[in-house]
């Protein structure tokens, strides 16, 4: 199923992102990575360094890949969420940040009304009750209760390094319970 303006409901909002059984992955990351070692010896393939914590009702998830940098700032996040999402995976590099939360239910519930696939936050979220009810895939590397800070400050589609693997905007994300992979082209397996 593609996310387009066809499939909006303004009720419901776009339809879920194609899960790992569709026709762009058919087996988890764990699976893809036995199936294909020359990948990953290639640089072609990266798994994360598993750091994430797992969030949203969404355990699988995949798409391509849009980057921000920021740092206990989360205005960028929230534009970015606003936008359509089209099964995209936002890569956020907060820089690991521990002090204040980048990510919070309203943006989460946005970015779920929207078709975003999945948010990984190299950083903390908050709300995550409200969070873990969405129809969303997210990683973060814990919770924090304060909030950001609101100035704007940030780089959009730039490449970040999070949890040990360089990212670039328009690679591929795959997620599930097993890890995170990233890859430079869109896998079908």
């Amino acid at each position: 199923m593609d996310i387009g303006d066809d499939n909006f409901d303004p009720t419901r909002g776009y339809p879920p992102a194609r899960p790992f059984g569709s026709p762009r992955l058919c087996r988890g990351p764990a699976e893809v990575c036995d199936a294909n070692p020359q990948l990953i010896v290639s640089g072609e393939l990266r798994a994360l360094h598993p750091v994430f914590q797992i969030y949203g009702r969404r355990q699988v998830f995949s798409g391509p890949v849009v980057t921000l940098k920021v740092f206990e700032d989360n205005v960028l996040v929230r534009e970015f969420l606003e936008e359509r999402g089209n099964g995209r995976v936002l890569v956020v590099d907060g820089g690991g940040s521990l002090r204040c939360a980048i990510l919070g239910g309203n943006p989460v519930v946005q970015a779920q009304n929207n078709g975003w696939a999945g948010i990984i936050v190299n950083g903390c979220i908050r709300d995550v009750d409200e969070i873990n009810g969405c129809d969303i895939g997210v990683r973060a590397l814990a919770s924090h209760p304060v909030k950001a800070n609101k100035k704007g400050i940030g780089e959009k589609h730039v490449p970040v390094n999070i949890a040990g693997t360089r990212i670039c905007d328009g690679e591929w994300l795959y997620a599930d319970t097993d890890g995170i992979l990233v890859s430079k082209t869109e896998l079908s397996v």
